[in-house]
């Protein structure tokens, strides 16, 4: 069992690193000042980033910053809203809608029960031999 766990565990080893390699590569950091500024190439979000204590430590810029509250806010509200189950819009149909859909199935209705009755009448004046 241990074998197979060892097996497995060397022949993972390069997915792992390719996508440790792939991460690294989503980010690039530039020093500007005292700090650096961290871009990240698959969102162009950026961020600004201070060694503190020998750890990189980064934050949002301002504007991003703003914006992501914003939103926060908008979507918080809207929960809000949904949760005190506040009005629903409904698009009912007027009365006159619907006496025109009603007066149109009706035509219908009576078209097709017609075309039953024509069935019926030429079934009964030409009824079919019977073969039994």
């Amino acid at each position: 069992m241990k074998i197979l766990v060892l097996t497995l565990g060397v022949l993972l080893l390069p997915f792992g690193a390719a996508a440790a390699e792939a991460d690294a590569s989503r980010f690039q950091l530039e020093k500007s000042g005292d700090h650096f500024v961290r871009l990240d190439r698959q969102t162009g979000a950026m961020s600004i980033c201070q060694d503190k204590d020998g750890a990189l430590v980064c934050r949002m810029a301002a504007d991003e910053r703003a914006a992501y509250e914003d939103e926060l806010d908008r979507l918080s509200e809207r929960v809000t809203k949904l949760e005190q189950g506040g009005p629903i819009q409904r698009a009912l149909p007027s009365d006159a809608e619907i006496d025109r859909s009603i007066s149109i199935m009706e035509k219908m209705m009576k078209s097709f029960m017609g075309m039953v009755k024509e069935f019926q009448a030429e079934e009964n004046t030409n009824p079919l031999p019977q073969k039994t």
